[in-house]
């Protein structure tokens, strides 16, 4: 009975965020703000990823910007290699000012849709695998993983700022079509909206299943207890890689989503403060559940847009403070909130329907 209430309740709340994201915001949001929440969206799938390998397998990633920066490059390569076709050009336009007249050798592929789209797909998951071998293998863990993931994102960042052939440290923008489709036609563009939040519901669809299956289980065991997991006889290093791919896929969707969605990618979206930024949504949301870290890392989002524009600096010391306060006071995030309230409501309320008991009459007729 209760599993049976359980699905009902999931395909409901399903349901709801669907009506909500298909049906009542492009009608509230203007194109400007439907285009935006697209880009929010792309925070959420990367947030999704995070809240399975951070709050599920205890992996504290600080590098999702590396793969988010590898599915909106490779991404941006394709639509500047279809722009300049567009255009009867062999090269994209700002090589074209730099005065280089052949596509380096490294572009030539990602002019095939199909060969793009694969690329986003396997080779920040292939990235992932090799790393997390290499890395839980021996047994890397916590801070010194965090450190390693933090530095991977630093080191691609400056990485990309030195290729003028990627752009350098203005990147890849301008972006005039998407497969085929005008960017400048707001019907295309809510269409990519619609299409970063058809992702978003599969991919929390995908995380959920995980969650409720045995491999769910094991990730949690190998986080609480890593040592008595491998004394069972299961090897906790695979159980971590695959949570690690699966986050790196979802983050280099999402930075494949939001290159044509912005119109740009540059190494800004790819460094350590992007990564943080990531991790800080989550965390304020709540890492171990499975909606917390949608909520948070549209929240956040939204509030940067907000008061980023009015208080620049004061922002990113808020921001920081926050952080600092929900892992340190509320590390279940907000939504860890409302669930020890609901606990405790019912704590109360049970204790408020427990029938008092009656004096035993021999005692009260032997008290003096």
């Amino acid at each position: 009975m209760r599993t049976l209430i359980g699905r009902w309740q999931t395909w409901a709340g399903f349901g709801i965020a669907a009506v909500l994201l298909f049906g009542v915001a492009p009608v509230v949001f203007s194109e400007f703000r439907l285009s935006l929440l697209g880009k929010f969206l792309c925070f959420a799938i990367v947030a999704v990823g995070i809240g399975l390998a951070w709050g599920r397998g205890g992996m504290l990633v600080l590098g999702q910007g590396v793969f988010f920066g590898l599915g909106g490059y490779m991404m941006g390569m394709h639509l500047k290699i279809a722009d300049a076709q567009v255009f009867g050009n062999d090269v994209p336009d700002f090589m074209q000012i730099a005065g280089v007249r052949e596509l380096p050798g490294y572009w030539a592929p990602f002019a095939s849709p199909a060969f793009t789209l694969l690329a986003i797909v396997l080779v920040p998951a292939a990235i992932a695998a090799a790393l997390g071998f290499g890395v839980f293998k021996r047994r890397v863990k916590g801070a010194y993983f965090a450190i390693l993931s933090q530095a991977l994102a630093a080191a691609l960042a400056i990485l990309l700022v030195g290729q003028t052939s990627l752009g350098g440290s203005n990147g890849l923008n301008r972006f005039r079509t998407f497969f085929g489709f005008t960017l400048s036609d707001p019907a295309n563009r809510r269409m990519l909206y619609f299409i970063a939040a058809a992702v978003l519901l599969i991919v929390v669809a995908v995380v959920r299943q995980l969650m409720q299956s045995r491999y769910g289980e094991l990730l949690v065991a190998v986080r609480d207890g890593e040592e008595r997991v491998r004394f069972l006889g299961y090897d906790p290093a695979n159980i971590k890689v695959v949570a690690y791919t699966v986050a790196a896929l979802f983050a280099s969707i999402a930075g494949a989503l939001f290159a044509p969605i912005v119109g740009f990618i540059a190494p800004s979206q790819v460094g350590i403060l992007p990564s943080i930024a990531f991790l800080i949504g989550v965390a304020i949301g709540g890492r171990t559940t499975l909606l917390g870290p949608v909520l948070g890392a549209i929240g956040v989002a939204w509030a940067q847009t907000l008061f980023s524009e009015r208080f620049p600096s004061e922002w990113t010391y808020a921001q920081g403070l926050l952080f600092i306060v929900v892992v340190g006071f509320f590390p279940a995030g907000f939504a860890g909130l409302a669930v020890l309230f609901r606990r405790r409501r019912k704590a109360k309320d049970s204790v408020a329907t427990e029938p008092e008991k009656e004096p035993d009459a021999e005692k009260v007729g032997a008290a003096p």
